[in-house]
This record gives structure tokens, C-alpha cells and sequence, in this order.
């Protein structure tokens, strides 16, 4: 069984911590969307076949030691030290090596150490103060493919509020300080690189890209 952080936990005064646990809902509507999100990025990852991929904001590891077990060479980082201590745990409670992940802030990547044929950025970019700042640092490391997602606005907040989450905040997870409709969001990202595949899966914009040449 893997590990996960509490929910709402905090650190240097950033939430770090999924308020709503994902991945084990046993929620079925939950389930279907979690399954969605799955399903389009797996397709685009078996779509390019990378041979390294590297995942920046990877938590506690759920994706990265996925995509091992699935026979890819996936490492990944992420600016907690406590979430990295616990995507360690994971590694090592499945039998896997935990020098598969590295603190470290999206900000901070470097060419030499961060590369990957395949970069994947989900559920990041809403949490920064400088998104921009972070897409920059991304062109730095993307060899051949980037993954990026965002949850989908306004939809996302009108969900929460349908469930009767975060009332006071209209809807707004806590953390997320950044939102984005799906146009805006390709807008965003076309800046800094080619987006060539979008999809939709309720309620995310996922976007597969390339660097600009």
C-alpha cells in the first residue's frame, strides 16, 4: 500500500498535500474521472513511447513507479522534502530503487541533471506564483515531449461547489492559485512551446507539446 501525505499539509507555507485523495476514492463518479485522467495520459505516453521520462511536481511517486513497472526508465522531483521522503518510502515498499526521485523546485531545473525525452508536468502549474518562470524552466529540460496539465475552469470550482466544497473560497481548492479555461490554457502554453494533441478529461485540460525549433 502506498504512503500519501495528509491532506491540507503545508510546508514553507505552500499546501503540498492533496486536500481530496484521488486515487482511492472509492466515490464512483471520482473513480470515472480518475479513470479518465488515466486513460489520456497513458495514451499519450504509449502514443510517443519515450525512452526516459521524467516527472516534475510527482508527489508521492504514484505515476513515476507506474510507469517503471510499466518498463520505462521514469524518475521524478518535486520541490517537498517531506512528499519526496514518502515517494521514497513507496519506491521501497515496492521493491524499487528510491534514487528514482529528488527534491527539487520546478524552478531550479537544469539541463544536465533534469532531461528526459518525455517531461510531464500535471496538476503543477496552478500551485506557482510564476508560472511563466516555471514554463521557462520546463524548456530547459524538454528534450522531445512535454505533458502538461491544469484542472479546467470554471469548471473545476463549479464541481466543488456542487459537492459543497470550499464554499468560502467559491469552490477554489486550496492551493490552486492560478486558473485557466481550456483556451486559455492552450493560449498560456503555445507561448513557450508547440502544442500538438489536447484532450479534455473531466475536469482537466491535458496538453501533449514539443519544443519550439
Amino acid at each position: 500500500m502506498s504512503i500519501k501525505i495528509a491532506g491540507g499539509t503545508e510546508e514553507d507555507g505552500i499546501v503540498v498535500g492533496n486536500t481530496y485523495d484521488k486515487y482511492s476514492s472509492r466515490n464512483p463518479i471520482v473513480r470515472w474521472m480518475m479513470n479518465g485522467f488515466e486513460m489520456a495520459l497513458s495514451g499519450f505516453v504509449s502514443k510517443i513511447s519515450p525512452t526516459s521520462i521524467h516527472e516534475i511536481g510527482c508527489g508521492e511517486g504514484y505515476w513515476v513507479l507506474q510507469w517503471n513497472e510499466q518498463g520505462f526508465s521514469a524518475r521524478g522531483c518535486d520541490f517537498s522534502r517531506r512528499v519526496i521522503e514518502i515517494a521514497r518510502e513507496n519506491a521501497s515498499n515496492r521493491g524499487m530503487s528510491p534514487s528514482f526521485f529528488d527534491t527539487r523546485s520546478i524552478y531550479d531545473l537544469n539541463a544536465e541533471k533534469d532531461s528526459a525525452d518525455l517531461v510531464v508536468c500535471c496538476e503543477v502549474l496552478e500551485h506557482l506564483e510564476n508560472p511563466e518562470a516555471g514554463l521557462l524552466a520546463l524548456q530547459r529540460v524538454v528534450e522531445r515531449y512535454l505533458i502538461v496539465s491544469v484542472p479546467q475552469e470554471p469548471l473545476w470550482r463549479g464541481l466543488n461547489l456542487a459537492r459543497g466544497k470550499y464554499i468560502s473560497s467559491l469552490g477554489n481548492t486550496p492551493g490552486h492559485i492560478n486558473h485557466w479555461s481550456t483556451r486559455g490554457f492552450i493560449q498560456l502554453i503555445s507561448k513557450y512551446f508547440d502544442v500538438i494533441e489536447v484532450k479534455s478529461p473531466l475536469p482537466w485540460t491535458m496538453l501533449l507539446c514539443q519544443p519550439r525549433r
